[in-house]
């Protein structure tokens, strides 16, 4: 499914160039819940942006369900995006003037999908994510939970089998942030689904079926949280970290 080998990318700031990921291997193979856990400035967000084709490579391999993006041109890119993955930013990135079935039907309006049968579709997920008959209500009608829940069905519109999301909680409460974390796990496990959500948080990563920890731009290591709440997970990480 996912497999990443020897993976870099640098960034140039003014005359300086910032290594961002030094060599990342990673490898995921069956559909769930995944983690990636790193502190600030770890590189996990560039190496999501990678996996998503937002961005090249400067060095190694990327291959996400027999595509090596590493090689795809810009079209490529593209068309990946589009039809083979779905992805959830912390931001929401809803269209304030647009209902919830609308914002949730735009990538299929996008790539010229028949209309009607997109709206349907919008108003099976949003009912499926607890939106039942929400679907006429703007972004600035719902909830930050809800709005999230909106974006989540975007993203399953056209049925990916891998999700990315970038820390998709961090503009919502505790309780709210619950809620969508124990979601995406049904999701991952109800539609055999891969899901890689980036995030600091040990109670996030508590939910998740395996965490891979990633420090400096190096995958140092994977936590399995069977049976660990948020405190093991957190202890589990820092044991990571003194033995890196």
């Amino acid at each position: 499914m996912i497999r990443c080998t020897d993976v870099h990318k640098s960034y140039r700031l003014g005359d300086r160039t910032v290594p961002a990921v030094r060599g990342a291997t990673l490898q995921i193979d069956k559909p769930g819940f995944y983690g990636l856990m790193g502190p600030s400035g770890s590189g996990k967000s560039t190496l999501l942006h990678l996996l998503a084709g937002l961005d090249r490579p400067d060095e190694g391999e990327i291959d996400v369900d027999g595509k090596r993006l590493d090689t795809l041109n810009e079209a490529g890119l593209t068309a990946y995006r589009r039809e083979s993955i779905g992805i959830i930013f912390q931001q929401f990135n809803l269209i304030s003037t647009m209902s919830a079935r609308e914002n949730v039907a735009l990538p299929g309006i996008l790539a010229g999908k028949n209309e009607r049968e997109l709206s349907a579709r919008a108003d099976d997920l949003l009912s499926r994510l607890g939106l039942e008959g929400r679907g006429d209500h703007r972004p600035d009608a719902l909830s930050g939970g809800e709005q999230q829940r909106v974006a989540i069905a975007r993203a399953l519109l056209f049925e990916p089998s891998l999700i990315l999301a970038d820390e998709p909680t961090g503009n919502l409460d505790s309780a709210s942030s619950e809620r969508l974390w124990a979601l995406l796990a049904d999701v991952a496990r109800e539609r055999d689904t891969t899901i890689l959500m980036v995030t600091h948080e040990p109670a996030a990563a508590a939910h998740c079926r395996t965490v891979y920890c990633i420090r400096d731009g190096v995958i140092s290591g994977h936590i399995n949280t069977e049976d660990l709440d948020a405190s093991g997970v957190a202890a589990e990480y820092q044991r990571l970290g003194r033995s890196a």
